[in-house]
């Protein structure tokens, strides 16, 4: 893709920034106003997300015994918190188009932190689905994380503002397996208090802090680098937004990948949602044990996925477009095929390496998909990103209502291996994206070079 030419630093800006002040240089433990001050909020507000999003499942088997839930009730309910996430990424495009990402991010994480503390007030398996359901909401602040790098960072470095501030966030997944049994044990060991309250408790803490980053959001961040996001929508500009809607929509290109992201993130979230559970029933392990296990899976993020996308440039560069497609297709076969060994593996040891193998496959494989997901389209980047995020939920959706769902007459470990199958099947289209001006797996460019700005412009 075409790369504006930096300048030097500015009396304003503390790092290097090209034409339009976006950052061409990335230092992720550099606390710089405005561009790496927006990458640590947004990094920590989807994480606080994430850590909201499945404080439940660590405590699921402490939930089930209080609220008297079947399997049915508890696989309703992850789906149900994958749908709410789906409807919400959907909308979170326009929203941040229209108010800026940082209104756009505030707000849902403002709105859902009660629905979070109402987590201590469900009473039955109906507000216990409710619930979950609601709380997916706040997921879409991925499409606010990735909008606000995308209007802080330059071309050059924006993949790799992504692959950090999504993977780092991705962590609070795996981060809250681990805390929230902590958190209800001292509780119950060190304060006596009775379970069927303790668990309840417990969900104060993460309604306090995805509040506590929504307010550092509003208070310290900044949309883009020379201020804060103002737009009026003129009836002309209505009309343009439609036409880059359908240009997005119609882009085969965009649909693979989203099938693709479906069972890459798609799968992860599902693993989130049941992997305590799964080592708790089947290996009889403690429920800290459980927590400290699923937790190891999420933390993974917090390097696997970042280096997905350094994997997709270094292959990009020496190899173009089929350096990316082939990098994506061979992670994501590798952590299909871990997928089906995890479900076969019988003793806890080996599952637990298993386990380790396949989140770095799994989660480097979302990385590398979103490596690919810049060059669709330049005219409607923004709508191919909203499919591709969407259907990553509607992923976890089909793996967690065909294989998870309580109805299903397979045993979990048997249904672990049959999503990596899946992952396997679903991973083979990625043979059939072709770019005319980069080429694809098998096949070169079909554009001569003068033809190739004019082909850039229009798509």
């Amino acid at each position: 893709m075409e790369q504006k030419q930096p300048h030097p630093k500015t009396d304003n800006f503390s790092i290097a920034v090209d034409y339009d002040h976006k950052a061409t240089e990335f230092r992720p433990f550099s606390l710089s106003s405005p561009h790496m001050r927006a990458f640590h909020l947004a990094w920590l507000s989807l994480f606080s997300c994430f850590f909201s999003t499945f404080a439940i499942p660590p405590l699921l088997e402490v939930i089930r015994k209080d609220l008297n839930l079947t399997q049915t009730d508890i696989g309703r309910a992850g789906i149900a918190s994958f749908i709410g996430s789906i409807f919400s990424r959907l909308a979170m495009g326009p929203a941040c188009d229209m108010f800026g990402p940082r209104i756009a991010s505030a707000t849902l994480s403002l709105l859902t932190a009660p629905i979070v503390l109402s987590t201590s007030l469900i009473s039955s398996a109906n507000s216990f689905i409710l619930v979950r359901f609601l709380i997916g909401f706040c997921l879409a602040n991925f499409v606010a994380s990735q909008f606000w790098m995308s209007s802080m960072f330059s071309g050059c470095v924006v993949g790799l503002a992504n692959g950090f501030a999504a993977g780092w966030a991705n962590v609070g997944s795996g981060m809250t397996q681990l805390a929230m049994p902590l958190v209800y044990t001292m509780f119950t060991n060190c304060l006596n208090i009775p379970s069927y309250i303790s668990w309840r408790i417990a969900f104060i803490f993460p309604a306090i802090f995805q509040a506590g980053t929504a307010i550092l959001v509003l208070v310290y961040g900044q949309d883009l680098p020379d201020g804060n996001y103002k737009r009026k929508i003129t009836n002309k500009q209505s009309e343009n937004l439609w036409s880059v809607v359908f240009n997005g929509l119609k882009n085969y290109r965009g649909w693979i990948l989203g099938l693709t992201y479906g069972f890459c993130f798609g799968v992860e979230l599902t693993t989130d949602n049941i992997i305590a559970e799964y080592f708790y029933n089947r290996f009889h392990v403690n429920i800290d044990m459980a927590g400290a296990i699923a937790a190891s899976f999420g933390l993974a993020n917090c390097v696997s996925r970042p280096v997905g996308g350094i994997i997709s440039d270094k292959m990009g560069k020496r190899f173009g477009m089929r350096g990316r497609l082939w990098s994506l297709w061979g992670v994501q076969t590798v952590a299909g095929l871990m997928c089906v060994l995890l479900g076969r593996v019988n003793t806890v040891g080996p599952s637990v390496l298993v386990m380790a193998c396949f989140s770095l496959f799994v989660q480097a494989a979302s990385g590398l998909t979103f490596g690919i997901v810049p060059f669709v389209s330049k005219r409607s980047l923004g709508v191919i990103s909203g499919m591709t995020g969407s259907c990553g939920t509607l992923g976890a959706v089909i793996t967690q209502l065909l294989l998870f769902s309580g109805s299903t007459k397979f045993s979990t470990q048997t249904s672990i291996s049959i999503m990596g199958l899946m992952m396997l099947v679903f991973t083979l289209p990625i043979t059939l994206i072709y770019f005319p001006r980069w080429g694809g797996m098998f096949c070169a460019s079909s554009i001569d070079e003068e033809d190739d700005e004019n082909y850039h412009l229009l798509n």
